[in-house]
C-alpha cells in the first residue's frame, strides 16, 4: 500500500479536492431547500447540518467514479446531492438515537433545538433527497434512471438494517460479537451509503448501464469498511476541534465498535465484570469515570493495536479490488484521485 509518509503531498492533494466538491455539494444543498416557513422550527434547521462543512466523500466518490467511466458532472451532481442530504438526515436521526452533543463542531440538532424539532429537520432531509434524486434522474433513459432509483432505495434499506442492528446489540445488551459480526453491521450501516452506492451509481450513469458493478462492491466493502474503523478510532484517539465530534461518545453510547469486541473478547476477571457492568448501563449512567477506565483497558488489552492491524489488512485487499473495480475506468485526475483515496483513509484526522 502506498505509505501517506512518503507522498505528504497525498493528504494535502485529496484534501484540497474534497474541499471543493464539499463547497459546490453544499451550495446545492441549500439551493434545493424549501422557502416559506415555517423557518425557525423547520427550515431553518433543516439548513444547519447541510451548511457546515463535512468530508464530501459520498459526494467525491460518486462524481469521480461517473466521469471515470465517461459521464460528465451535470449528469451527475444531482445524484451526488440527493446522496448528501441523505446522509444529513441520516445523521440528525443518529444523533438523536445516539444522544450526540457535537456534529461538526458545532451542537447537533437535538442539542441546540430539542428531539422534536431535530426529527423533523431529519424528515424534511430525507424528503428533500427524494425530490433532488427524481429531478436529477429525469435526463436518464428510463431503464437507467429505473436502476438508479432501486438502487437508492436498496442503501437506504440497508443503512436502515444497520442502524436497527446496532441499537438492537445496544439495547439487548449483546455481548457475545467477533469481528465478523462487526464487518456484517459495517457492510449495512456504513458501506453501502458511503462507499457501495455512491461508486456503483456514478459507474452505472458513466457506463450508461454496462458496467460491472460486483468489483465495485468489493472494493466499497473493503474501503468503506476501513474508513469505519478509522473514525472509530479517531474517537478514541483523536482530537475533538480537528476531529468535529465528541470524543469518546462510541464508548458512551456503547456502541459495539471493533475495538470495543475484541476488547470484550480478550478482557479477563474482575476486568470483565467492570466492562459487563459499563455495557448493562445507558449512556447516562456510565460516568466519565467508568468511561476512561473502559478506555483504558483498551490499551492495556491491546485492542487499539488490535483494530489498527485489522483495518491496515484490509486496506491492503481493497488496493487490490481497486484495480479489479476499475479495470475499464479511463486514466486521469479522477482515477488518480479515487486511487489516492486508500491510502488516505488511514491518514485522516477528522
Amino acid at each position: 500500500m502506498t505509505s501517506v509518509a512518503d507522498d505528504p503531498d497525498l493528504v494535502v492533494a485529496v484534501e484540497d479536492r474534497l474541499r471543493d466538491v464539499g463547497r459546490q455539494v453544499r451550495r446545492a444543498m441549500l439551493d434545493a431547500m424549501p422557502d416559506g416557513e415555517p423557518v425557525q422550527w423547520l427550515y431553518g434547521p433543516m439548513r444547519e447540518y447541510p451548511a457546515r462543512p463535512g468530508k464530501a466523500l459520498r459526494a467525491a466518490l460518486c462524481l469521480s467514479s461517473g466521469r471515470a467511466f465517461g459521464a460528465d458532472s451535470a449528469a451527475l451532481l444531482g445524484i451526488a446531492v440527493a446522496i448528501e442530504l441523505l446522509h444529513n438526515a441520516f445523521l440528525v436521526h443518529d444523533d438523536i438515537a445516539d444522544g450526540s452533543e457535537m456534529r461538526r463542531g458545532r451542537p447537533t440538532l437535538s442539542a441546540s433545538h430539542g428531539l422534536a424539532a431535530a426529527l423533523n429537520a431529519g424528515d424534511g432531509l430525507a424528503i428533500v433527497a427524494s425530490q433532488v434524486l427524481r429531478k436529477a434522474t429525469r435526463p436518464l433513459d428510463r431503464e437507467l434512471a429505473d436502476r438508479v432509483l432501486a438502487e437508492f432505495d436498496t442503501m437506504a434499506l440497508r443503512t436502515l438494517e444497520g442502524q436497527a442492528t446496532e441499537i438492537g446489540w445496544q439495547s439487548d445488551h449483546v455481548e457475545d460479537l467477533v469481528p465478523a459480526d462487526y464487518l456484517e453491521l459495517i457492510m449495512h450501516k456504513t458501506c453501502w451509503y458511503t462507499t457501495i452506492y455512491p461508486l456503483r451509481v456514478g459507474a452505472l450513469i458513466g457506463s450508461a448501464g454496462t458496467a460491472d458493478l460486483a468489483p465495485l462492491i468489493r472494493f466499497g466493502f473493503h474501503f468503506g469498511a476501513a474508513f469505519q474503523i478509522r473514525d472509530d478510532l479517531l474517537n478514541l484517539i483523536g482530537d475533538e476541534r480537528t476531529y468535529g465530534k465528541e470524543i469518546l461518545g462510541d464508548l458512551y453510547e456503547g456502541k459495539r465498535t471493533l475495538t470495543l469486541v475484541h476488547l470484550l473478547d480478550v478482557a479477563r476477571g474482575s476486568d470483565r465484570a467492570v466492562l459487563r457492568d459499563y455495557l448493562r448501563r445507558s449512556r447516562a449512567e456510565r460516568s466519565p469515570e467508568l468511561v476512561r477506565t473502559v478506555r483504558t483497558m483498551m490499551d492495556d488489552y491491546g485492542s487499539i493495536d488490535f483494530t489498527r492491524e485489522y483495518a491496515e489488512g484490509i486496506l491492503l485487499v481493497a488496493e487490490d479490488y481497486f484495480e479489479e473495480a476499475f479495470a475499464d475506468a479511463r486514466p486521469g485526475p479522477d482515477l488518480d484521485f479515487l486511487r489516492s483515496l486508500v491510502p488516505y483513509v488511514w491518514a485522516r484526522w477528522r
